[in-house]
């Protein structure tokens, strides 16, 4: 894992991802969302090593709007 000192932002290795405290992340593009909805998202997918959002303690519940749905894809 990456750790910015003093910042309190994790950088993934594997993704690029920022994490931010303990459960904000900043994608790339688009509203910040939480380490669930990365995971439902994004590592759940990746799987490289060095994913720092494997922990199901971190990850949390993943809930059902934290997957993208056809609607988001299609929007522009």
């Amino acid at each position: 894992m990456t750790h910015q000192p003093n910042s309190g932002v994790q950088v993934c290795p594997a993704c690029g991802v920022k994490i931010v405290g303990r459960d904000t992340v900043l994608f790339s593009a688009g509203a910040p969302g939480n380490r669930a909805r990365l995971w439902a998202r994004v590592c759940q997918y990746v799987k490289k090593p060095g994913c720092i959002n494997e922990e199901e303690e971190s990850i949390g519940v993943v809930k059902e709007g934290d997957y993208y749905s056809q609607q988001q894809s299609s929007s522009p």
